[in-house]
């Protein structure tokens, strides 16, 4: 049975997480030969071309309207939440849309706060109360919704976020470290990201030899770019100043196009996710790094602590430049550790990648419409 698939998320070119992960789903869909239209949520109007079929500008009278319209013609809505991306307060907007809206809704939940304020709260209960299923990528995730909310456990599927092949090679032992190593962090640029923690680590790791280059890849977050400027960045690059590591420290401000980045992906010897959040239930960075076959060091954040728990990495605390240092030491320097790490990597891959992860939407999609036809026989 055919389905097809209304989206309604950010899309390219805006720059953001969630925009990325639809713009890569709905290409795996399109491959499966399922029939995709977005619904692309935008400040202000773009040149649009396939597959966007819509423009929702957030503010707009009716846009809500227009945009439950659109989505109307499809068998499935499949709307990515995150709170920053629809308008009105903790953006409840999104409710006037799913709350019009008579084919099912599949919402994809990209964030499950574990101290959310009450009105945040509302929002995501109204918006789970209007879904026909919901989608966490972590169980993590998944156990907050149905303890936090009350969802009962059977509309929560589990899907993980996806990643594009990415293994340096066909082998199936992981390559060693460079001499120097690199270490990479990479992603949009903000504060939470922890980047001083991992300069401050560095600057604990003079002693090893050769020493490891770190390359911070990614643009500033054009949201905190708008409120912010450069300020975190520019934060960063004199306290790498002030630690004496401008030799072995390099920023890159691009937003870098998928085969570019996975390029630098390939070519780094360890990733680091040196994250603030104690909250992050997703991300697509970790999802890319283990799908390369990396060895990573990161903070405990839930994500981290569900995928990297079985050797594909070292966790550490949050905001502890000695433990990360102790962790990054570890790698560079203990005899088979990084090979070890790598190989676990490795071992995960497959089951990360993107057309795995879209005959997962399919298969839940066709089972809601099927429930719906049967609904209405």
């Amino acid at each position: 049975m055919g389905v097809r698939f209304g989206v309604l998320s950010t899309y390219p070119s805006t720059q953001c997480g969630i925009a990325t992960f639809a713009q890569a789903l709905v290409k795996h869909l399109q491959r499966s030969g399922v029939h995709v239209g977005v619904v692309r949520i935008v400040d202000e109007p773009e040149e649009q071309t396939l597959p966007v079929v819509h423009q929702w500008v957030t503010g707009r009278r009716r846009a809500t309207e227009d945009a439950a319209r659109v989505l109307d013609g499809y068998d499935v809505a499949l709307v990515q939440h995150e709170y920053g991306i629809f308008g009105g307060e903790d953006g409840r907007e999104v409710l006037d849309v799913v709350s019009r809206l008579d084919v099912p809704v599949i919402s994809v939940l990209h964030t499950v706060l574990t101290s959310p304020t009450r009105h945040q709260h509302q929002v995501l209960a109204q918006l789970c109360d209007a879904s026909s299923a919901l989608v966490t990528m972590t169980d993590t995730a998944r156990q907050r919704l149905i303890a936090g909310w009350d969802v009962h456990p059977s509309r929560v599927s589990v899907i993980t976020h996806g990643a594009e092949p990415n293994l340096a090679d066909a082998r199936d032992t992981a390559p060693t470290l460079a001499s120097p190593p690199t270490i990479l962090t990479w992603g949009l640029l903000g504060e939470g990201k922890g980047i001083e923690w991992a300069l401050r680590a560095l600057a604990q790791l003079t002693d090893v030899t050769p020493s490891p280059t770190y390359r911070i890849v990614g643009q500033t977050h054009p949201r905190v770019l708008e409120r912010d400027g450069e300020a975190y960045r520019e934060r960063l690059i004199a306290l790498t100043e002030e630690l004496g590591l401008s030799s072995t420290v390099h920023f890159d401000g691009h937003y870098l196009p998928g085969p570019a980045l996975r390029s630098i992906v390939r070519d780094a010897d360890v990733v680091l996710l040196p994250y603030d959040s104690r909250d992050q239930v997703t991300s697509g960075v970790l999802t890319e790094a283990v799908a390369a076959g990396k060895p990573v060091v990161s903070t405990s954040f839930p994500h981290a602590v569900e995928l990297l728990s079985g050797g594909a990495g070292l966790l550490v605390p949050q905001r502890d430049p000695g433990a990360l240092a102790q962790a990054l030491r570890r790698v560079l320097t203990e005899a088979g550790l990084a090979d070890q790490l790598a190989t676990t990597s490795r071992g995960l891959a497959a089951s990360l990648l993107w057309p795995a992860v879209a005959a997962s939407y399919i298969d839940l999609g066709r089972s809601l419409v099927a429930a719906r036809a049967r609904s209405v026989a």
